[in-house]
């Protein structure tokens, strides 16, 4: 039997506890990540939503976003909604420092502000069909680059894409009773292990 991943949760902000239990859900390891250390041993990394200038105020500290940019490059990454925009390169209204791994340009706010969130029933790829997404002041991928998977839309918008390693939500899986989202993020942890 394979050993249980160990999934960190970057836990500055946001529904990170939501994340942990979704995790646990699909028979992962949940470790919440607070530092720059506790990057070290993890099988892959979730970052939740937030506000993305919080988080990098966070991320100044003791060279944390200098250690997270070399973990995004190397080992899975999930983001949803903030850290969708953590992980873009291109930012806009307005623009502001990103990781850059994930070559999408990204709106933030773009779908309005508290009061417009929603949750919507939206087909993907992925098996057993459409899955609940909930919205809140979420960023809109306006550009996806050739090396990235659309896996579900929201209009003509993408809100969950893959570009390697790496995993995009811009809506909130963890607020919803589906785990598909993260047992495909558990997937692609195990498919990335050298064998």
């Amino acid at each position: 039997m394979p050993p249980t991943p160990a999934i960190g949760v970057l836990a500055l902000q946001g529904a990170y506890d939501a994340h942990a239990r979704a995790l646990a859900a699909v028979g992962a390891e949940p470790r919440l990540v607070r530092r720059a250390d506790q990057l070290a041993g993890i099988d892959g990394l979730i970052i939740p939503g937030g506000e993305s200038t919080t988080f990098l105020k966070h991320l100044e500290r003791d060279g944390f976003f200098d250690v997270l940019n070399t973990f995004v490059r190397d080992k899975p990454v999930f983001g949803t909604c903030a850290g969708v925009i953590l992980l873009a390169k291109d930012v806009l209204n307005p623009a502001q420092a990103s990781l850059g791994a994930l070559d999408i340009a990204v709106e933030r706010n773009a779908y309005g502000r508290q009061i417009d969130s929603t949750i919507l029933l939206e087909p993907s790829t992925l098996p057993g069909g459409p899955i609940e997404m909930v919205f809140i002041r979420a960023p809109r991928i306006t550009r996806t680059g050739p090396g990235v998977e659309v896996l579900a839309r929201r209009d003509e918008s993408p809100v969950l894409i893959r570009q390697g390693h790496i995993l995009a939500a811009t809506f909130h899986p963890e607020l919803s009773s589906d785990t598909r989202v993260h047992q495909f993020f558990l997937d692609l942890v195990a498919a990335s292990k050298p064998s």
